[in-house]
């Protein structure tokens, strides 16, 4: 297994680097490091994708055909790596990175031609329709009925936790089609339009104040058949599929850069606290450990291999390792941590933040990233995953 880049991949970082010179703005650069959770709003992320659309970039783990760039998996986690270091605004990952693969991987050939130009150009914003009410971690139990009339589905129910659902015009949506036989066995996945008559949306405000879940209600909505991705009743295939993408679509160069902003601020301020030192060191071998982990992971990919549980391990130990690096954040900012002031959390903020504006949104991203061991199932389920495919459990 060899680790090290070729002259090739070297000469790709070089290329990356010299794009993110060009093209990322101040404004860009600063939607992304004040970024306080995955989701940065779209008046940001659409624009940085229309600059990586015309670059070829948008969609980095779309095959060729499809307009990606075709790049290699060393080249992938360089692309990842030197975006995240950059402090490049991430881009929605709905659609480019877990609806886009679905469609490649299951739509007829009428639907990859209709939603991936759009997908890679902007046009369409997607919204994920999974968790309800009562159906989150056991998203089999989902209960939002979708009964065939005709050429439609006509859906009545809820889902909630729907990240931007009040700014997309789209949403992939999982809705039960048969109550008979094992819950997984009746549910089908659709692909809808978000102003569709009977859909509407209630804002969720989080602890943070900020707006970014909704409640979604279904009143006899109307969605054509044509809609569908995969067969009836076999949506469980594709939400699963789907899963893969969202637990192990990212990588750990987001961790590694943000922890590399907090060691920066420390030597800045010139803080002489010989505990946090050791803190951020601890944390650093950690997330210099899971890089390692993904490079391997990444070698045996080039090679052809399968990655097995690798998406589980990755998406349990990359959120924990969050956690860790927005507690020492929380940690450096003291009692400034504690100031509501939501005008400072802002790319470009209007007024002088109370407190150092490198750490204006800690608090906001601590209390937003402790979702992430739960979303895209969470970590306790990850684990179990892992002691059945490893342990063979």
């Amino acid at each position: 297994m060899n680790l090290e880049f070729t002259a090739a991949d070297k000469a790709f970082r070089d290329e990356v680097r010299a794009f993110l010179k060009d093209n990322l703005t101040p404004e860009l650069a600063a939607a992304g490091r004040k970024a306080t959770s995955v989701f940065i709003e779209p008046e940001y992320t659409l624009a940085w994708q229309a600059k990586l659309n015309e670059r070829g970039w948008v969609a980095p783990h779309w095959p060729k055909e499809y307009g990606g760039p075709g790049f290699t998996e060393t080249q992938k986690a360089i692309f990842a790596a030197e975006f995240a270091a950059a402090g490049a605004p991430s881009l929605s990952p709905m659609g480019l990175s877990m609806v886009g693969p679905c469609i490649i991987g299951y739509g007829t050939p009428e639907q990859k031609a209709h939603y991936l130009p759009r997908l890679l150009n902007g046009e369409d914003y997607w919204c994920q329709g999974y968790s309800e009410p009562g159906s989150g971690s056991d998203l089999a139990s989902l209960q939002l009925k979708a009964e065939r009339d005709g050429d439609d589905y006509v859906l009545n129910g809820t889902k909630i936790w729907t990240t931007h659902a009040h700014h997309a015009n789209k949403m992939f949506c999982l809705v039960r089609t048969r109550t008979e036989g094992k819950p997984q066995t009746g549910i089908t996945f659709l692909l809808l339009d978000m102003k569709t008559p009977g859909i509407k949306v209630d804002p969720i405000r989080t602890m943070t104040g900020e707006h970014e879940f909704n409640q979604v209600f279904f009143d006899d909505v109307r969605v054509p058949v044509s809609g569908r991705l995969g067969e009836e009743n076999d949506g469980w295939t594709v939400a699963k599929y789907l899963l893969e993408f969202e637990r192990g679509g990212g990588t750990s160069a987001g961790v590694k850069a943000a922890l590399h902003r907090l060691r920066r601020y420390r030597i800045m301020k010139g803080i002489d606290d010989p505990i946090l030192a050791k803190k951020l060191e601890q944390v650093s071998i950690k997330v210099e450990a899971l890089l390692m982990t993904e490079h391997r992971i990444v070698a045996s990919l080039s090679a052809g291999a399968s990655p097995g549980p690798a998406a589980s391990i990755l998406k349990a130990q990359r959120t924990e390792l969050m956690q860790e690096v927005d507690e020492i954040g929380i940690e450096m900012a003291g009692i400034f941590a504690g100031v509501y002031e939501p005008a400072s959390w802002l790319p470009t903020p209007n007024i002088t933040p109370v407190g150092p504006d490198e750490l204006a949104v800690a608090m906001p991203r601590y209390l937003n990233d402790r979702a992430a061991s739960i979303y895209g199932g969470s970590n306790e389920v990850q684990r179990n995953i892992v002691a059945k495919a490893v342990l063979r459990l």
